[in-house]
């Protein structure tokens, strides 16, 4: 009985003293001391060379001064003996990748799958394999499964720029691809011709556009959305001119009886009959869109400026609210806000809004300068915006 009971008590030191190592190698490696966080895990190893989260630390500490191959092997063998060890697959998976060994594919995914994004520190290992997954399947030429990943990435990591750049450069490359089938497909038919149009759009030239949704048309009358963009495209190059408005509105007439009722093309009826001066009929419209949908910024913003021009601030305000809420960077939508608040004396947090309006509107400029060098079609409504401080509501 006694040397049982000397053989538990030797037990307990060591699994203590192996603890005690693991967390001062585990402090160390937070602190950004790896060679003592190394030391401490291989002594933990020494103490009890069958223990997979020593292993696992033994292996995120290589993985951290940079020495993939030795930490896949740590890293492997510490997932061999303990399949839960999610994050040691992720790191696992990372070096693999790098190594260009193929078995990287299945742990990044069972990884990405199953890391927890709350805590930060797995929010940011969450992220470094997500970027290898994407990245492995972009080099793979497999970008059905890397636009899923690289969704997610945007959504959990909206400001990342590296990220956002990745995300840019995915979506041209296959709309590049999509655009080479379909003209390997149906070269000649109505979807090519829209597609020429939609790229002639943003790149500026509304004129072309126009032309090429016109000959959309021509071969396929009923060609779904052709007549609301060939309506927009009239519209935006020449939003003043009375023969443009006429036309565009009847496209987009056109395009409500064919294509059924959406808050697109209600909004772009409100836009066209608020130009027409015909605000009540505008009105209707921008209120059936927002039926339609209650997020739409257009309807909501629409709206808004009507009641305003009619002298009903406080009804106004419960629009811009939601609008400013919805898209917090539509300069118009800050500027009309501050226009309500003033007009209801509610001077200060007028003033706020101001500040936001012409933060927002500064960064707007930056942004269509940024397009005007790609030679990209700008938006430039708020450059039509006076400075809040002169405006009388």
């Amino acid at each position: 009985m006694p040397a049982l009971i000397d053989a538990r008590a030797a037990a307990q030191v060591n699994t203590a003293a192996v603890r005690d190592r693991l967390r001062a190698g585990e402090a160390a490696l937070a602190a950004g001391r790896t060679n003592q966080a190394e030391s401490e895990f291989r002594a933990a190893l020494d103490l009890e060379p069958g223990n997979a989260d020593a292993r696992a630390d033994l292996g995120a500490a290589e993985w951290t001064r940079g020495d993939c191959a030795a930490a896949r092997q740590d890293l492997g063998k510490a997932l061999a003996d303990k399949p839960s060890l999610i994050h040691t697959e992720g790191l696992l998976g990372i070096c693999e990748k790098r190594l260009g060994d193929p078995a990287a594919g299945a742990h990044l995914e069972a990884a990405f799958a199953h890391i927890p994004s709350a805590a930060i520190r797995d929010r940011q290992l969450r992220l470094e394999v997500g970027v290898e997954l994407g990245d492995l399947y972009y080099q793979r030429g497999d970008l059905d499964k890397a636009l899923p990943v690289v969704r997610e990435l945007v959504a959990l990591h909206p400001e990342n720029i590296d990220i956002l750049f990745f995300a840019q450069h995915l979506y041209e490359e296959m709309a590049d691809e999509t655009m080479n089938k379909l003209a390997l497909l149906a070269p000649n038919s109505a979807r090519m011709q829209q597609a020429i149009a939609e790229h002639l759009v943003n790149a500026g030239d509304l004129a072309s556009a126009a032309q090429h949704y016109r000959r959309a048309i021509e071969i396929d009358p009923s060609l779904p959305g052709a007549h609301f963009e060939l309506g927009e495209s009239i519209l935006e190059a020449a939003p003043r001119d009375s023969s443009a408005q006429n036309k565009g509105r009847q496209e987009l007439e056109t395009a409500l009886r064919q294509d059924g009722e959406s808050a697109r093309i209600e909004c772009a009826l409100g836009r066209v009959t608020y130009l027409q001066t015909e605000p009540q009929l505008a009105l209707a419209h921008y209120e059936r869109a927002y039926a339609l949908s209650p997020n739409e910024v257009e309807a909501q913003m629409g709206i808004s400026r009507i009641l305003l021009e009619q002298g009903k601030p406080q009804q106004a305000l419960r629009y811009l609210s939601e609008a400013v809420g919805q898209d917090p960077l539509n300069a118009e939508a800050h500027y009309h806000y501050a226009r309500a608040l003033k007009a209801l004396h509610r001077d200060e947090e007028a003033q706020q809004e101001t500040k936001l309006f012409e933060t927002v509107r500064g960064a707007q400029q930056q942004v269509r300068e940024l397009y005007r060098q790609m030679n990209k079609r700008v938006e430039a409504s708020a450059d039509q915006l006076p400075a809040l401080e002169g405006d009388q509501p």
